[in-house]
C-alpha cells in the first residue's frame, strides 16, 4: 500500500467534509476531528467497523446525500487496494440497508 495513495485518500476524505458543508450545510465536526487525529484511512476503518452508523451518516441520509458517506468513498475503484473485500462488503451492505446504491 503506497503512502502516496493513502495521502490521496486523506484528501478525498477531507473533500467529503468540505462538500458536506458546502452542498448540504452539514458541518461534520466530529468527522473533521477524527480526520485530524487519525487521518483518512484509519478514520474510514473506525467508522466502517463501528457497530452502528454514525450521527454523520444519519445526517447525510436525511439529506439524501449518502454519496458523501465514507462507505461510498470506500467503494470507489481508485481506493480498492486500501480496503479488503470484507470491508467493501460492509460498506455495500450498510448503504443498501439505507436504500442507497452507489454508482459504478
Amino acid at each position: 500500500m503506497s503512502k502516496e495513495l493513502e495521502a490521496q485518500f486523506d484528501n478525498a476524505m477531507m473533500d467529503v467534509y468540505r462538500r458536506a458543508l458546502a452542498e448540504c450545510d452539514y458541518k461534520a465536526t466530529r468527522f473533521l476531528h477524527m480526520l485530524h487525529e487519525h487521518r483518512g484511512l484509519e478514520t474510514a476503518r473506525i467508522l466502517l467497523h463501528a457497530p452502528n452508523v454514525s450521527e454523520g451518516y444519519v445526517a447525510l441520509w436525511e439529506r439524501k446525500r449518502l454519496d458523501l458517506a465514507v462507505e461510498s468513498v470506500i467503494l470507489a475503484d481508485e481506493w480498492r487496494s486500501l480496503f479488503s473485500e470484507q470491508e467493501r462488503e460492509i460498506a455495500r451492505n450498510r448503504l443498501a440497508e439505507y436504500g442507497y446504491t452507489p454508482k459504478g
